[in-house]
């Protein structure tokens, strides 16, 4: 992108520095970590509206959602508003998140596999632009919200059966996942027949989403090809040309030093190059195109910060243990995810060592990070820094072992604001109703 600095090492984010202090948003870390304790989530903003802006670069006439799932709090929603995007939700709770900060209706994509009868209530109510109909349940029950007079446009999520994405966990494109109306058992073609006989749905188009973390532009390419194909087959069997083509989103990112994330420029290449010549195969005007990027945007603008509470050296490894761990970042214990880390606060007077960083919680499986070098000299009471942990922290965190779930605090310019204050022990007993 452009507009990053040219002291910006991946996968730390923009404005991230290490000379002559660890800062963030021309904030210093320790600052942060003094004044708002440890674990805390650190968003650099500066990063998440530039890696906005390279998205509307690259795809100019494409709609730009951000997908709400990896990271969403009041704030990231408005900048996301101020950028121009629109939003991806997949449930009540950030529809909510973007209807309190009078997000655009109109800008709004609801998904969801299995979306409650409240939910799609609560998505024609706020007026969504698009709802992503996963199933041919769903087309009855959303019909039947519909008020008198109105339609609501819809997208198909279709199977495109194309496996990508870091792991099998995160794949969701393949005849073997939850998501989507499959094209081989023929539940699309059904699914388009039955909305086009709805009066209260207006079909829009058609959407895919391959998975997540996918570093590579060609399974996008793949995915056009066969969207089309699908999009040409309607034409031919209703004679009805949709509109729209939405590819979803997983764009990869860098998770380590020798990583590369897939650039919006590397995607819209191969993206628009499919599209344009797949439609011109099979003459049909090239439809307007919307993509969702999630991790993409926010995951390289967060860095969590955590204090060292024990080194332990066993006859087979170091241990460094921090006060956070799979409560605030699930995806090593969940995906196999790897991170590395750095000390910050004061200069190592030791080499570095391999050591693996693991969290304070009573699982053999709580560790952040293996095999990750660290000064020899790391002690308790240091703090160390994890890049990379804006998308999928945040939204995944949980209260296990009854651990409150750290601040989210916002740097740009200078300054440091709390924008999701920490869950203190009075939060979870609050919720404890008693006997």
């Amino acid at each position: 992108m452009h507009a990053l600095h040219q002291d910006h090492v991946e996968p730390w984010s923009a404005t991230t520095r290490f000379q002559p202090v660890a800062s963030t948003g021309g904030v210093p870390l320790m600052r942060i970590a003094e004044r708002h304790g440890t674990p805390a989530y650190v968003v650099d903003e500066a990063d998440v509206r530039e890696r906005c802006r390279a998205f509307r670069a690259a795809l100019p006439d494409a709609t730009i959602l951000y997908a709400a799932k990896a990271f969403l709090c009041r704030a990231m929603a408005t900048w996301i508003r101020q950028e121009g995007l629109g939003l991806d939700v997949c449930s009540g709770g950030e529809l909510a998140i973007a209807r309190s900060v009078g997000f655009p209706a109109g800008r709004i994509v609801f998904h969801g596999n299995a979306k409650t009868p409240h939910e799609l209530l609560e998505a024609v109510r706020y007026g969504v632009g698009r709802i992503v109909v996963d199933n041919l349940a769903e087309i009855v029950r959303l019909a039947a919200l519909v008020p008198p007079g109105s339609r609501q446009k819809i997208l198909l999520r279709v199977v495109p059966d194309i496996e990508a994405g870091a792991c099998a966990a995160v794949r969701t494109g393949g005849e073997g996942q939850k998501f989507g109306l499959s094209i081989a058992t023929g539940d699309l073609a059904a699914a388009v027949d039955r909305v086009l006989r709805r009066p209260e749905l207006e079909l829009a188009g058609l959407h895919c989403h391959l998975g997540s973390q996918i570093g590579a532009a060609e399974p996008y390419g793949r995915a056009v090809r066969v969207m089309v194909e699908q999009l040409a087959r309607v034409r031919d069997t209703h004679g009805v040309v949709l509109p729209e083509l939405d590819l979803g989103g997983g764009q990869g990112i860098a998770y380590l030093p020798a990583e590369h994330g897939l650039t919006p420029a590397e995607y819209a290449a191969t993206v628009l190059k499919a599209l344009e010549e797949s439609c011109a195969e099979l003459g049909l005007p090239v439809p307007r195109l919307s993509v969702e990027p999630g991790r993409s945007i926010s995951g390289p603008a967060g860095l969590t910060l955590y204090r060292v509470i024990a080194v332990k050296r066993t006859l087979m490894r170091t241990y460094v243990a921090v006060d956070g761990g799979m409560s605030d970042n699930p995806r090593p214990s969940l995906y196999g995810a790897r991170y590395t880390a750095r000390l910050i606060g004061r200069a190592a007077t030791a080499p570095d060592r391999e050591v693996t960083l693991v969290g304070h919680h009573c699982e053999a499986g709580d560790v952040l990070a293996e095999n990750v070098p660290l000064p020899a000299d790391l002690r308790a009471g240091d703090v160390v820094a994890i890049p990379a942990t804006g998308a999928y922290h945040y939204s995944m965190a949980s209260t296990y072992n009854l651990t409150g779930r750290p601040p989210v605090i916002a740097v740009v310019d200078g300054a440091a604001r709390v924008v999701v204050r920490r869950e203190e022990i009075d939060d979870l007993l609050r919720r404890d109703v008693g006997l």
